[in-house]
């Protein structure tokens, strides 16, 4: 189900958040080429939308986007993290643009990330959404 969508009417960039019911997970898609005012944006969007479903998993799907993405590691893991996490997340499957994948990971790799959350960077869908089945899975009923 289709939570929201955000357009740049500008360059048609777009950030748009599904709440899928089966599997249960938040997904964002992000298409075109994000500027910062943008994806800060859509990041606060995605906290509105966490605060209304409080659901542990994400699927963060970069893999439309295009041109460089903003460089905000340090933002993510000291501010959108630890308020996404107080409102239920806990597991965040991430896929980059492509040809993104190493640095990604690099990132997620050495930042400091909130305890109590896990993510990963996959370079398909197809693993991300495995992924996150074998998250929950895992979970105690």
């Amino acid at each position: 189900m289709q939570i929201s969508q955000n357009i740049d009417l500008t360059d048609d960039s777009s950030c748009t958040v599904y709440y899928e019911e089966l599997p249960g997970w938040l997904r964002a898609v992000w298409l075109g080429y994000v500027d910062v005012a943008e994806a800060y944006a859509g990041a606060g969007h995605l906290l509105e939308v966490e605060q209304q479903f409080r659901c542990p998993y994400l699927l963060n799907d970069n893999s439309g986007l295009r041109g460089p993405w903003f460089d905000s590691m340090d933002w993510l893991s000291q501010v959108w993290l630890p308020r996404a996490m107080a409102l239920g997340l806990r597991y965040v499957a991430h896929v980059p643009q492509p040809g993104g994948l190493a640095g990604e990971m690099a990132a997620v790799h050495y930042a400091p990330l909130p305890e109590g959350l896990e993510i990963q960077v996959f370079d398909n869908i197809t693993h991300a959404e495995q992924w996150l089945r074998e998250m929950q899975a895992a979970q105690p009923e």
